[in-house]
């Protein structure tokens, strides 16, 4: 038997037009629209659960219905929580009270907005640090665009306005304002202790610190400037640097125009920190190490990073009205830039500054300890950027002190040459030879023409250009004209490839040779040990 009563079957029947339907028609069709109805409300609950409700709404209704491909029920919907009455005489009876509304009233009323969908639309929160003006975002309410007096000001010479931008406000996040006023606070008061030590790690490693990237850099920028006589919070300002330099999740680059000149600030500043016992020297270094890394990192990106940076070192190192320690600085950074900026720029001067750097060295001279004990301090750092770029020449030339591979000997202002794995000749073999053999044998033992050590000093430095006696001639002699040409230039590319290294060669050798004139036996503890003795 079916829960829906023949009766209200009847009702229905009524309301569309069917006044006189029989009673067992009723009965037969009472099922079947159970049957319909339970099918739409199974539906329902199948969207209301899709949906995360535990409350079944009309919207689960319609979209049943969609599914059955029944037209769905149109109407007005209603924000309003749903008023339900008890019906007199039962008690477990409850209707919606609906009030009554006037038929012409909703034709006068204006058409409601059309309800937009849930979705879930993808925008951008901030880009390089700050926030674009979207309508997704919060709109800036703290900003006030300029009264008219002020708009008059900004107007140009021939009376056209000039358009002026507000500056878009930069929201950060609760937690990222609580990080960044932590570690500012642990720079400014505990740099030492080991809960900055993880801040600083957190700061090289985190991902999501780039909103915060602006903030850091103006904050070292402003406490460089301030904190010049406190060395403690120098060091930890130039440590945040370095961590963030090391972060790989964050752009650093477009905010390297406001760390640099701080870096340079605790490079070549005239004094760092307010007493005497300061190390301000490990300052520099670090500095050093970090303006280095600097040009190494983005000096494909910035073409004329490394330019102005050796300008602005050069300038300090070559200027005598600086003080000491400004020129420590200078040559400290120009020698973490590599051999190369060293051997253009500090060797070409480094022995006229020695000889004004020497009177402030002698106690004669100076008597002021601090200043005597800069002097050495400079001379100290000059001496390991030379003996550094000798190294590195020393590397790539190590012919220049090394032993030669040949036996030599010299007899009658001669050198002769013996080769090792070359067998003796004999008399009695060198009868029966042929002769271009026998000359061969002939020249290396006697017939070699004499190689003075005053000949390679008078043909100015040059290879010699002579053929060797011997196989050669035999090949030569031996030898087409094609294998002829081809001899020749191999021999011409030969000769202007050892006249290359030649030159290189003879320049590593001038240069410890100059060194050790300005240095003495200090310049001789950047040599390989075996090439040191065979020196000395």
């Amino acid at each position: 038997m079916s829960i829906v009563p023949k009766e209200t079957i009847e009702v229905i029947a009524q309301s569309v037009g069917i006044p006189n339907l029989s009673s067992d028609v009723a009965l037969a069709l009472a099922p079947d629209v159970e049957y319909r109805l339970r099918e739409i409300m199974q539906e329902a609950i199948k969207c209301m659960r899709h949906s995360k409700r535990t409350v079944l709404t009309t919207d689960d209704v319609d979209s049943a219905l969609s599914l059955r491909n029944v037209e769905p029920i149109y109407g007005f919907a209603s924000g309003d929580p749903l008023r339900f009455k008890k019906a007199l005489g039962h008690q477990d009876l409850f209707y919606l009270d609906d009030k009554e509304v006037d038929f012409k009233d909703i034709i006068d009323a204006p058409l409601p907005k059309a309800p937009l969908d849930t979705s879930v639309v993808a925008h951008w929160l901030a880009i390089e640090g700050v926030q674009p003006a979207i309508p997704e975002n919060v709109p800036v309410d703290a900003l006030v665009p300029p009264s008219e007096t002020k708009r008059t000001e900004h107007v140009k010479e021939d009376g056209l306005p000039v358009d002026i931008r507000l500056p878009v406000k930069h929201v950060l996040s609760r937690e990222l304002q609580l990080y960044f006023d932590k570690i500012t606070e642990l720079a400014m008061s505990k740099p030492e202790s080991v809960l900055f030590e993880k801040a600083l790690a957190s700061l090289a490693t985190d991902s999501g610190l780039h909103p915060l990237v602006p903030y850091f850099s103006f904050f070292i920028a402003d406490e460089v400037s301030r904190s010049l006589n406190d060395l403690p919070v120098l060091f930890a300002l130039m440590r945040i640097v370095r961590s963030l330099l090391r972060n790989q999740h964050i752009h650093i680059e477009p905010y390297l125009h406001q760390l640099m000149p701080s870096m340079i600030t605790c490079l070549v500043a005239k004094r760092l920190g307010q007493r005497i016992a300061d190390n301000h020297w490990e300052l520099r270094d670090f500095s050093a190490n970090l303006v280095s890394s600097v040009c190494k990192r983005f000096g494909n990106m910035y073409h004329n990073l490394q330019s102005r940076l050796t300008k602005t070192l050069i300038h300090a190192f070559l200027d005598p009205s600086k003080a000491l320690t400004q020129h420590y600085g200078a040559v400290q950074g120009l020698s973490a830039l590599g051999p190369s900026v060293v051997r253009l720029l500090i060797l070409p001067n480094l022995e006229t500054y020695l000889q004004l750097l020497q009177p402030e060295m002698l106690l004669e001279k100076q008597k002021n300890e601090m200043k005597r004990k800069e002097a050495w301090r400079v001379y100290g750092a000059l001496l390991c950027a030379s003996g550094k770029c000798l190294y590195e020449m020393l590397k790539v030339f190590p012919g220049v002190l090394s032993p030669p591979t040949r036996q030599v000997w010299r007899n009658n202002r001669k050198i002769a040459i013996t080769m090792p794995n070359k067998r003796k000749a004999d008399s009695n073999n060198t009868l029966q030879q042929p002769p271009l053999k026998k000359l061969a044998i002939d020249g290396t033992m006697s017939s070699m023409p004499p190689m003075s050590m005053q000949s390679s000093s008078e043909s100015g430095g040059g290879p010699s250009t002579s053929s060797g006696p011997g196989p050669l001639s035999n090949e030569s002699t031996l030898s087409g004209k094609g294998k002829e040409k081809l001899g020749i230039s191999r021999a011409q590319k030969t000769q202007t490839a050892l006249a290359q290294a030649w030159r290189e060669d003879v320049d590593a050798g001038r240069l410890l040779a100059s060194l050790f004139e300005l240095f003495g036996e200090r310049i001789l503890s950047f040599i390989q040990p075996p090439e040191m003795s065979l020196f000395i």
